[in-house]
């Protein structure tokens, strides 16, 4: 039986790997430092919570959710699902909130970045899923200047390198894609995590923060483990007079999303909210 119930479990998470959204796998041929062949993503079946995780990707893409034309402002933002650099938690994290996004008339792109434990390949598969947004952005009624990037938990981590390291080149061109630019224009970091790697947990030394990184949105909770994230972050970017915006709530823990259950989740998208709209109007 549940061996059976497994099975069932495993046939209903691949079910929302569906057709309905289309599907943009970044890397036309070999994955740069990946080793194994491509291959479809793979399914954690053992813990039975309600959340789809994934905890393998080899064959990195973007599931593309488009908002209605009716409400369309033209921004968008690639999702960094989170689960620490080992899965990714694609529901809660991911397709959740890009059915918030669109609701705001956002595009939401949820990016099924390389796991497990390929840092550096996450962040490759980061830049070039910008740069697939920027090339593409006619085609999908988006403003090549309000690509953003949001991410939850490692997810948030990854949005933060992103924003700090898009002068790095991380892999070599694979065709005229990675011409273009990798910078977000925005990014939002909820509950994000190993920000604070550096000496006496400060500033992880990676997120290097010039005059260009883009005006960021942090949330947390005073007693989310790593809740230190935010605050030498939002340090940073005060120091370097960058426009950011901090809320740091007393609890709720960490990896919510939108699922409720405390006073977090259902505060974050207020405030996410009322900011994207003064970024969206050049506000900041």
């Amino acid at each position: 039986m549940q061996r059976l119930f497994s099975i069932l479990f495993m046939i209903l998470s691949l079910s929302s790997f569906s057709q309905k959204n289309d599907f943009i796998y970044l890397w036309p041929g070999k994955v740069p430092g990946e080793a194994k062949e491509k291959h479809a993503p793979g399914i954690d079946t053992l813990r039975k919570d309600g959340v789809l995780r994934i905890n393998e990707i080899t064959n990195p893409a973007m599931e593309v959710f488009l908002p209605d034309q009716k409400i369309n402002t033209g921004a968008a933002v690639i999702i960094c699902p989170g689960g620490g650099y080992s899965i990714l938690a694609y529901d809660k994290e991911g397709t959740e909130i890009a059915a918030w996004l669109n609701k705001l008339g956002i595009a939401g792109f949820v990016l099924q970045y390389r796991v497990p434990n390929k840092k550096e390949g996450a962040l490759q598969d980061a830049q070039r899923a910008i740069r697939i947004v920027l090339r593409e952005a006619k085609r999908w009624n988006i403003n090549a200047e309000k690509i953003g990037i949001m991410g939850f938990s490692a997810g948030g981590s990854l949005s933060a390198r992103a924003c700090t390291n898009f002068t790095r080149k991380t892999y070599s061109p694979v065709d005229e894609t990675d011409s273009l630019q990798c910078k977000p224009a925005f990014a939002m970091l909820i509950y994000p995590a190993y920000l604070d790697q550096g000496p006496n947990f400060s500033l992880t030394p990676e997120l290097t923060i010039s005059r260009e990184v883009p005006p960021m949105f942090l949330f947390q909770t005073a007693d989310d483990p790593y809740g230190n994230s935010v605050l030498v972050m939002a340090g940073a970017m005060r120091n370097a007079k960058l426009p950011v915006e901090l809320h740091l709530l007393p609890k709720g823990g960490h990896g919510y999303g939108l699922r409720p259950g405390n006073e977090a989740p259902e505060t974050w998208p207020v405030l996410a909210e009322k900011w994207l709209k003064n970024v969206l109007k050049n506000k900041l």
